[in-house]
């Protein structure tokens, strides 16, 4: 009996499992099992014991006293919240005015995207371990400096003249506090902005070549060509920019504090777990929103 041969779709099927098959592996053991074993945790009381540790069941209690006797971690979770929710909008229009700029055609070019990248490696955490302040003089970095207030100066002069303009005051706070943090939303823009520039690049000439023989000026071709082609890249820089916002916080240096200096393996896993469906629900009702938006061209 002659066997039946697999059709090209089937045999590109089979090889994509075949690819993605150590990835699977590995989530299986490296990444499930540890999930289960931390949800385990967190319905527990660990002690140490002779020889090890021992695993006390002992209900929801963790997560009740996460939030009935730990001041700490309710005020950390909503300033992660509401930080994402202010800094992954201004990331994500920055780093796609910031790649627009960098894809075209000008002189050091090449230098400018390195520059722009920067920032990323100086916020990786080799050098983000290091006491900066030490090096350069802490009153340059500190709080107490004179630039601190000059800051604080020009920020006033901005949110007033922007009050004076007639512009709502929940645009204002928001434009102002982009402002103070400047440098934050700049070394957070790195990895966006070079996903960008790969989709700008992989757009098609012809639609920029039949567009202006239409007559369609530059904001025209921008707004119907450029930023539609790019919106699956917005989502996906969406989900990774929500991401990067939580995995760098407070909240991970208090779960971190909590399993390793206190001992209290079940309240770290509680605060694990608790994060987890937050960053979860946002990054479902986000992708929700955002890909009703996103155009796929075939």
């Amino acid at each position: 009996m002659r066997k039946k041969r697999l059709s090209l779709e089937q045999t590109k099927a089979w090889y994509g499992v075949l690819f993605v098959s150590p990835l699977i592996l590995g989530m299986v053991m490296l990444f499930l099992l540890p999930l289960i074993q931390s949800f385990r945790f967190s319905l527990s009381s660990i002690q140490m014991v002779e020889g090890g540790f021992a695993v006390l069941p002992t209900g929801f209690s963790n997560y009740v006293s996460l939030f009935a006797s730990n001041p700490d971690y309710p005020r950390l979770l909503v300033e992660g919240v509401v930080n994402m929710v202010v800094n992954v909008p201004i990331i994500i229009i920055f780093s796609l005015f910031a790649a627009v700029l960098l894809n075209q055609k000008f002189k050091g070019r090449a230098l400018a995207r390195a520059i722009f990248f920067l920032p990323v490696i100086l916020a990786s955490s080799a050098l983000a371990n290091l006491d900066i302040s030490s090096l350069v003089g802490g009153s340059a970095l500190s709080g107490s400096g004179s630039g601190d207030g000059s800051n604080m100066l020009q920020s006033f002069e901005l949110k007033k003249m922007l009050l004076d303009s007639g512009m709502a005051p929940i645009v204002v706070n928001y434009i102002t506090s982009a402002v103070d943090r400047i440098y934050e939303i700049i070394s957070s823009s790195g990895v966006q902005i070079l996903i960008f520039l790969a989709g700008l690049q992989s757009i098609s000439p012809s639609l920029y070549e039949a567009s202006k023989i239409e007559g369609a000026t530059g904001y025209e071709i921008f707004w119907k060509v450029t930023f539609p082609m790019m919106s699956p890249l917005i989502l996906t820089n969406l989900v990774y920019s929500i991401i990067d916002s939580f995995s760098r916080n407070k909240i991970n240096t208090l779960i971190s504090q909590t399993a390793f200096k206190t001992f209290d393996f079940g309240l770290s896993a509680a605060m694990s777990w608790v994060y987890f469906i937050v960053v979860a629900i946002i990054l479902v009702i986000s992708t929700a929103l955002v890909s009703r938006k996103v155009f796929y061209y075939d």
